[in-house]
């Protein structure tokens, strides 16, 4: 069962579930409103003054993001100041929140792997290539074909 990520905010939810695309009428519906929200829990469970993570995210974006943008970013009623995917990604990495991107993919059929995590689901490919290889083993012995070469009658 997930956890709450008010109470455990270093608790990455994870989920084995695949997430569905988003392909219906207006599933994407209100995303600008959610992202503001993204954005505002990511600086909320940050500990640091957003001045600083503005300037870390300068840093890593190689352009200045003001502590006034990341409020505007945060707020839903500023329908104007849509935070850029770019910027996005760049306050994910610096509040290390990417339990909230993997939520945000989730809504369109994607899901997040965070570094050494992509071993994991290799593991997984791998097991299920062998598996599917062994099924496949088994049934060619079932059959059992006998090699004769030079066979003299």
């Amino acid at each position: 069962m997930a956890k709450n990520r008010d109470s455990h905010p270093n608790q990455f939810a994870f989920t084995f579930e695949a997430p569905q695309p988003a392909t219906l009428p207006a599933a994407l519906a209100g995303m600008d409103a959610r992202i503001a929200r993204t954005v505002a829990e990511a600086l909320k469970h940050d500990d640091r003054d957003r001045k600083v993570i503005a300037a870390e995210m300068s840093v890593l974006l190689d352009e200045e993001v003001t502590k006034l943008m990341l409020d505007a970013y945060a707020s839903q009623a500023r329908d104007g100041h849509n935070i850029s995917f770019a910027r996005m990604c760049a306050l994910i990495a610096v509040t290390n929140r990417f339990d909230l991107l993997d939520r945000e993919l989730r809504a369109i059929g994607a899901a997040v792997l965070v570094g050494d995590e992509i071993y994991t689901a290799q593991v997984g490919h791998i097991s299920s290539e062998i598996s599917r290889l062994q099924q496949q083993l088994k049934s060619l012995q079932r059959m059992n074909p006998t090699i004769q070469r030079n066979r003299r009658k």
